[in-house]
């Protein structure tokens, strides 16, 4: 499908027939040391494989399965350390947003406000988000069908952003578990917007552990090979120096040391199709 949208998210244009723009970082901020050195290995591989980066990582994982897991440094200090890391490197950055309230202030922070999957429905979130003039990612629920986040896309428009991209990250499937319909990735396209895919969050399987999320993230890079062959234009993925050590999704969190090699069969498989 000839694809003419894009989104500018700093100097990068996601859409628009370009290669995939990569998202990735940690799934909550650790330390300012861990983003630092995630963020450094990433602007590496992705500029070996040619591919441009958003950096991100949360502040807050207010989704938690359980009351006792961790949920990162709030916004006023996880907001401070992802300015002064993408400063460092230069780079675009990215985060969730929760509530309509914290939206202005993630605004003059952040490149990229991004809505999470749970909270897609949310009018009052998403006309603060729009409010905010930062372009805005949508992740699709779980629970929604591809070609019904037009509704969505609709809420943000009407409230003045243009600038909306759509990501996809699997959708539910009796209990525990999350199917990744690679024909609603073309769907959610056709709706006049950039879309992104989500690889680690795919995997998931929501509660299955004994305090949380399982998952499998053997099958991240599958998906993620997949979705570039679908034409998606962007991917996001979660990674972690150490994943079993990792505060949040470490099931699914994929080894920093595998994400060159990733990147460049991605950057790979996107040079085969000769552009989309």
């Amino acid at each position: 499908m000839k694809f003419e949208h894009f989104v500018q998210v700093g100097d990068h244009q996601i859409g628009g027939g370009g290669p995939p723009v990569v998202l990735a970082g940690l799934c909550v901020i650790e330390s300012e040391d861990l983003l630092r050195q995630t963020a450094g290995a990433l602007v590496k591989a992705c500029e070996e494989a040619g591919l441009a980066l958003i950096l991100k990582a949360s502040f807050d994982k207010a989704n938690r399965s359980a009351i006792g897991s961790f949920r990162g440094p709030g916004m006023k200090e996880g907001l401070a350390i992802l300015g002064r890391v993408g400063s460092e490197f230069s780079i675009p950055v990215t985060t969730d947003v929760h509530t309509a309230e914290q939206a202005d202030a993630v605004a003059e922070v952040v490149d990229l406000l991004q809505v999470p999957a749970f909270l897609c429905r949310q009018t009052d979130l998403l006309v603060a988000c729009a409010a905010t003039g930062r372009p805005v990612n949508v992740k699709k629920g779980q629970f929604m069908a591809p070609w019904d986040m037009r509704h969505v896309v609709d809420k943000l428009q009407s409230a003045g952003c243009e600038q909306v991209m759509l990501t996809e990250r699997g959708s539910s499937f009796g209990y525990n578990r999350l199917v990744v319909d690679m024909a609603g990735l073309e769907s959610m396209r056709s709706l006049g917007v950039p879309v992104c895919f989500d690889a680690t969050h795919a995997v998931q399987l929501p509660g299955a552990a004994a305090q949380g999320t399982g998952g499998d993230r053997d099958a991240a890079p599958r998906l993620a090979r997949a979705a570039v062959a679908a034409g998606v234009d962007a991917v996001f993925f979660e990674t972690h120096p150490t994943p079993s050590e990792a505060l949040s999704d470490s099931a699914t969190a994929l080894p920093l040391s595998e994400v060159p090699v990733l990147l460049k069969q991605l950057a790979a498989i996107d040079g085969a199709l000769g552009g989309r």
